[in-house]
């Protein structure tokens, strides 16, 4: 059984989900999970978790991610993309960059975004792209976002202007919606017409391989991986046991840590009151394989 995390350059025009389909017809493994999906006219870095190693999906999810986009100014579609069907237009001509640089300044920092209505998030029950595309009317709550950076860079003057940005965020930021905001501040109305995903936590996008290029050599070790989200606890090999077994060992450790013994992931602990709490184990005939594939190698 295949397992580790992958990182995949997903192209245009295909959708996250048909990446997992791709990754799990390569590795003959139904177990592959993301950690956070691109719209597909999106391309760039998706973080995926074959075989146990879906288990950490969860802390990866929430890391902070870096994009590049491209956002055109003097016009406004119903899905805040290049995808959608324009709603409104207007002349852009007289825009300058420094307009649009004041523009940006209160959509960076800590924001209260409104996600654009042609989204994931579900409405009763129900996503909101679904009750779109059914001719409903949707207004969803906004939400706490950070952009920690808003550059730009490359502006082209014109009816319908131009401009590439890279943004640092938060996770559930959404890039479309700042380009919908930053065109309505403008009042000439905007969408995003390019996006790159080139990192999720301390991933970049350099290091995936190309979803027609999926193999199980580019597999990251559990450890390897979850190590550049959270700190790693060495345990002994009494502690490691006890935590394999549910149980909870004497530690002074404090904090979500990744627990290791000897190479290998034991599982996600939460040091607290002096014991060491199980959060998500690791199953142990996926540990006990990996020992036994670490001492082949060492021979």
């Amino acid at each position: 059984m295949p397992n580790g995390i992958l990182l995949v350059d997903k192209p245009a025009g295909v959708t996250s989900h048909t990446v997992v389909a791709m990754a799990r017809r390569a590795l003959k493994t139904k177990k592959v999970g993301h950690a956070g999906t691109l719209d597909p006219m999106a391309t760039g870095l998706l973080v995926l978790g074959v075989g146990a190693s879906t288990r950490l999906l969860t802390f990866m999810v929430g890391a902070d991610k870096t994009y590049e986009a491209t956002i055109t100014l003097g016009a406004s579609t119903v899905t805040d993309d290049a995808e959608g069907d324009v709603t409104e237009t207007a002349d852009a001509s007289s825009l300058t960059m420094d307009a649009i640089r004041a523009a940006v300044a209160p959509l960076s920092g800590e924001i209260e975004q409104v996600p654009s209505a042609v989204s994931a998030i579900k409405v009763d029950g129900t996503r909101a792209y679904a009750r779109v595309r059914g001719g409903e009317d949707v207004e969803l709550k906004a939400r706490s976002v950070t952009v920690s950076r808003f550059d730009l860079d490359n502006f082209q003057a014109g009816d319908r202007a131009h401009v590439d940005a890279v943004i640092d965020c938060s996770s559930g930021t959404y890039i479309r919606a700042l380009a919908r905001d930053l065109g309505a501040s403008l009042g000439v109305g905007g969408h995003l017409s390019a996006l790159r995903r080139t990192h999720v936590g301390a991933f970049h996008v350099a290091e995936a391989v190309m979803a027609d290029e999926i193999t199980a050599d580019a597999l990251i070790d559990p450890v390897a991986a979850i190590e550049k989200f959270l700190p790693v606890a060495e345990l002994t090999a009494e502690s490691a046991q006890l935590l394999r077994n549910g149980r909870r060992p004497d530690s002074d450790i404090t904090g979500l840590v990744a627990a290791v013994r000897d190479g290998t992931l034991i599982g996600i602990a939460r040091g607290q009151s002096g014991n060491l709490v199980p959060v998500a184990n690791m199953p142990e005939e996926t540990q006990g394989r990996q020992q036994n594939e670490g001492s082949e190698n060492a021979s």
